[in-house]
C-alpha cells in the first residue's frame, strides 16, 4: 500500500504550510486569541488562495476549485496541524450550504451561502420532534400556505444552537393527505419573529446545548422552500448525508485515541501508571485496531474518490464506526478516572480537585451516548448498511425510509 501523495501534492502541502506559517495566528502572536474580524479575514485570504470554500462557486463567496480529493485531504491535515480555522462554528456551512448548492434556487444561494460561510449568520436544524423517535417522517409540525406565506405550527426538540441561531432549516408537513414521506416540505425560517419560542434543555453535562422550539403561527415567505413542495424528505437526505459524513470523520477517532493514550499515561492505580496495566494495554490495543481500520478505510475511500470511483458500501460505515469508537474510548476514560468519573464535571467544591483535568472526559462520555443518535441512530445506520449496502430485505415491520 502506497500512502504517499506524490511530488505534486507534497509541493502543494509545502505551499499550504508556508501560507499558514505567514498568516496564522494573525500577527504571529500565539499567546493572543484572534478576534472574530481577524478570523474572518484569515478565512477570506485562505479562500482567495483557493484553500477554503473550494466547492462553492465564486459568485457565492467560494474559491470554485476543481474537485481534488487529495488536495482537500492535505488542507484538512495542515489546517488541523496549525490549529487554523476552516469553517465558522455551527452547522450552516457543514449541512445547509451543500444542500442549497445541490437543491436551492439561485436567489437562495446568493442570499444565504455567502453570509453563512463567513459566519455572519447562524443556523439551527428543525428536524426531531417529541414522540417521533427514529421515525422522522412521522413529524407533525404543520405548514399551511396562506397567501404568499407559510404559516407554521408545531414543536421541535433537540435543536442544537437554537438560542444563537438567526435561521432554521425545518421539515414541515405541508401535504396532510399525502403519504407521510411525500407530505413534507423543507422550509427556511427566520428565528427572530413572534411565535418562535426557544426553551433551553438542561443536560446531564450541566450545559444546555439542546433546546425545544415551539412554533406558533410562525411565518416564512412562500419561496423560502428548498426543492419542490412535498419533496422535503428527498432534500433532507442531502442534508443528512453531509451530517453523517462530518460525524464519521476518521480524524476525530484518531484524535480521541491520542487523548485516551495520554490519559492512560497520566493516571495511575495501585501506585503505577495505568498504561502499565496489561488489561488497560489490551483495551487500548483493541481500540487502536478499530481506529486504524477506520483511518485506512478513509484512505481507501479517498483513493476511490480521487479516481472518480464509487466508494461503495464502506462509506456507509463511517458514522457507525466513529460513534462506536467514541463510546469505547469514553468508557475506558471513565474507568481510568475511577471515582473522579462520578463527580459533577461542573463542580469545584472538593478541595484540591481541579475539574478542568477530568471535565472533558466526563462530558465526553455523556456526549458519546448522544452522538450515537445524532444523524440517525446506530440501529438505523445498521439498517442502511444492510439494506442499501448489502441488499438485504427491508424490515417488513417498519414503514420507513431513512
Amino acid at each position: 500500500m502506497d500512502l504517499s501523495y506524490g511530488k505534486e501534492y507534497e509541493e502543494f502541502r509545502e505551499e499550504v504550510r508556508d501560507f499558514l506559517g505567514a498568516n496564522w495566528p494573525p500577527g504571529g502572536d500565539k499567546d493572543r486569541y484572534p478576534t472574530k474580524e481577524e478570523t474572518c479575514q484569515f478565512r477570506d485570504d485562505a479562500t482567495a488562495k483557493g484553500y477554503l470554500r473550494r466547492s462553492i462557486p465564486k459568485q457565492y463567496g467560494g474559491s470554485e476549485q476543481p474537485p481534488d480529493e487529495i488536495r482537500g485531504a492535505i488542507l484538512r491535515e495542515e489546517f488541523t496541524r496549525a490549529r487554523a480555522p476552516m469553517d465558522p462554528p455551527g452547522i450552516g456551512t457543514m449541512m445547509l450550504v451543500p444542500t442549497l448548492l445541490d437543491r436551492g434556487e439561485a436567489w437562495q444561494k446568493e442570499k444565504f451561502v455567502p453570509p453563512t460561510t463567513r459566519g455572519d449568520i447562524n443556523w439551527c436544524q428543525g428536524y426531531s420532534e417529541p414522540g417521533s423517535g427514529s421515525d422522522l417522517a412521522s413529524l407533525k409540525t404543520r405548514g399551511e400556505l396562506v397567501g404568499d406565506e407559510w404559516v407554521i405550527n408545531g414543536q421541535k426538540i433537540w435543536t442544537s444552537g437554537a438560542t444563537n441561531a438567526d435561521y432554521m432549516f425545518c421539515l414541515v408537513r405541508t401535504e396532510p393527505d399525502a403519504p407521510k414521506h411525500a407530505g413534507i416540505s423543507y422550509l427556511l425560517i427566520d428565528m427572530n419573529q413572534e411565535g418562535m419560542d426557544v426553551r433551553p434543555l438542561k443536560q446531564m453535562t450541566g450545559g444546555s446545548d439542546f433546546n425545544e422550539v415551539f412554533l406558533t403561527d410562525v411565518r416564512t415567505p412562500k419561496d423560502w422552500i428548498v426543492g419542490k413542495r412535498g419533496e422535503g424528505w428527498l432534500v433532507s437526505r442531502t442534508t443528512l448525508k453531509h451530517e453523517r459524513n462530518s460525524i464519521g470523520a476518521a480524524a476525530q477517532s484518531s484524535a480521541m485515541f491520542q487523548g485516551i493514550l495520554h490519559l492512560a499515561k497520566s493516571t495511575s492505580s495501585g501506585g503505577r501508571p495505568n498504561i502499565e496495566d496489561p488489561s488497560i494495554r489490551q483495551r487500548l490495543a483493541e481500540i487502536e485496531g478499530y481506529v486504524r481500520a477506520h483511518e485506512y478505510s478513509g484512505y481507501r475511500q479517498m483513493t476511490r474518490n480521487a479516481r472518480n470511483e464509487d466508494p461503495g458500501i464502506i462509506q456507509m460505515m463511517n458514522k457507525l464506526n466513529s460513534t462506536n469508537i467514541s463510546h469505547m474510548v469514553s468508557k475506558l476514560a471513565l474507568d481510568l478516572l475511577g471515582d473522579d468519573g462520578l463527580l459533577d464535571p461542573t463542580s469545584t467544591s472538593r478541595a484540591g480537585y481541579r475539574p478542568s483535568d477530568n471535565r472533558s472526559w466526563i462530558t465526553q462520555y455523556m456526549y458519546s451516548l448522544g452522538i450515537a443518535v445524532a444523524g440517525g441512530t446506530a440501529n438505523i445506520q445498521r439498517n442502511v448498511i444492510g439494506e442499501r449496502g448489502l441488499g438485504l430485505p427491508r424490515d417488513s415491520a417498519a414503514n420507513r425510509s431513512a
